[in-house]
């Protein structure tokens, strides 16, 4: 399991190296074709700042090699904001008084409704708190089940299971799964996250293997930017990412980097990345994996998705609620953050295309499962 492997790397040193890289170990990160770990801190290092523009030359043709010129379009489905859960981030936290929503089968059927007639969405991201007893397994089960007519690419981003219940829920139309470690502090986890299963940093960080142990198809992580230092947090992701690789390498892999957002929890990050800094990040992944499927959500702006559109970014969501029922049930119920970007689907569609992008709203299709 990777969280014995993470236990070989030290936080510590791990930012010591990195922020001890120099020009010429970029340099030299940038003329290789495959980079180990210690390019890619080089690669995300102050050191490179000045490198940006060759970064993002080498990004756009890497991804355009491997990708085309196409950005993949999905949408998010919020069913329940139920949640046993205390972090300190989250809207979603037991803790904050506001009325919890379960939506019932007949609910998220409507939401589904809605969602088509918002655009061509075929790739359908369903998200839940964590709440085992109320919105467990059986629960998503069924939620999958009545998505699954609606549309081909089903992804969820709910609590860590166990390897059967993942394995169970690809034979009810499950193509992916997304988990964010948050951070992979282990020390500092648990300030983020007190109390709940999600407090318990081993079998979330371990959840990929059992994800990788089931057969899903594709398997999103990514880390929570603002918690802790974001250099060392994504070169831990990194390392994350070449295990598993070595070890489900079936499997496709996607990463996102969610810069924090305002939620009810009033929690103010700890660490604040630019713009410069996420592009920065954004070439130094691409360059480190090719085949990787970098992923934006509503959470950055419009102006710089567009941006990003061409530089290496493969995936963004589109017309996203962060409350369940947004769309068509509950449209007054609470947001777990508060978006960045409303523009509707089919202008981010027509803006991606004015850029030379093609939007692909499906890359799966029903006969495949």
């Amino acid at each position: 399991m990777f969280s014995d492997e993470l236990k070989k790397y030290s936080w510590d040193d791990t930012t010591r190296q990195i922020m001890a890289m120099t020009a010429a170990d970029v340099e030299r990160a940038l003329a290789k074709e495959r980079l180990t770990d210690r390019d890619f801190m080089a690669l995300v290092s102050p050191a490179a700042a000045p490198y940006l523009e060759i970064m993002a030359r080498r990004s756009r043709a890497i991804t355009e090699r491997r990708f085309g010129k196409t950005v993949s379009i999905f949408i998010p489905l919020y069913i329940t904001n139920s949640c046993t859960n205390s972090c300190v981030y989250c809207g979603f936290n037991r803790h904050n008084k506001f009325p919890r929503v379960i939506l019932t089968p007949e609910q998220i059927e409507a939401e589904c409704k809605a969602i088509k007639e918002m655009g061509p969405f075929e790739n359908l991201l369903i998200v839940t708190g964590e709440n085992p007893l109320a919105a467990g397994t059986d629960y998503i089960e069924k939620a999958l089940q009545v998505c699954r007519p609606y549309f081909s690419n089903l992804t969820i981003e709910v609590m860590p299971l166990s390897t059967d219940d993942y394995e169970r829920l690809t034979h009810s139309g499950l193509n992916g799964v997304i988990c964010f470690q948050e951070t992979y502090n282990r020390d500092r986890y648990k300030v983020y996250h007190p109390a709940g299963m999600k407090s318990k940093f081993e079998w979330r960080c371990d959840g990929f293997d059992r994800m990788g142990q089931a057969g899903v198809h594709k398997i999103g992580m990514g880390v929570l930017i603002g918690l802790e230092d974001w250099r060392t947090d994504v070169t831990m992701m990194a390392r994350h990412l070449t295990y598993l690789r070595k070890n489900y390498w079936k499997t496709r892999y996607s990463v996102n980097f969610p810069r924090m957002r305002p939620s009810e929890s009033g929690f103010q990050p700890n660490v604040v990345m630019s713009d410069r800094e996420l592009a920065q990040l954004t070439f130094a992944f691409r360059i480190f994996d090719p085949d990787v499927d970098i992923s934006y959500s509503t959470r950055e702006n419009h102006a710089f998705r567009n941006n990003m559109a061409t530089l290496g970014v493969t995936t963004m969501s589109a017309g996203s609620k962060t409350d369940p029922g947004g769309y068509a049930t509950y449209p007054e119920s609470l947001e777990q953050f508060a978006i960045s970007d409303p523009t509707g689907p089919l202008e981010v569609a027509a803006d991606l295309r004015a850029l030379g992008r093609e939007p692909v709203w499906k890359d799966w299709d029903r006969i495949f499962d």
